[in-house]
């Protein structure tokens, strides 16, 4: 049986991957925003899991941020 947690690692690299594709500005950015909010739902309904360890749960909030600073951006660059 498999587990359907996502991994930490998997989280992050989405994360920084969608960053370099905005970077680059080779994704539309509807497509960008939808990926994040997906990541930062995800991210955020595992920190709400009161079985998650407090050292994993450190990790994914600090990947949460990130996810959050990255849409922060994206937005900022959509209004220039």
């Amino acid at each position: 049986m498999s587990n359907p947690t996502p991994k930490f690692e998997h989280l992050d690299a989405a994360v920084k991957h969608v960053s370099d594709l905005i970077a680059s500005q080779s994704i539309a950015s509807s497509a960008a925003k939808g990926i994040l909010y997906s990541l930062t739902e995800t991210i955020g309904s595992m920190i709400g899991d009161v079985d998650l360890p407090a050292h994993l749960r450190s990790g994914y909030e600090g990947l949460l941020e990130t996810a959050r600073e990255l849409n922060l951006k994206m937005n900022d660059q959509l209004d220039r």
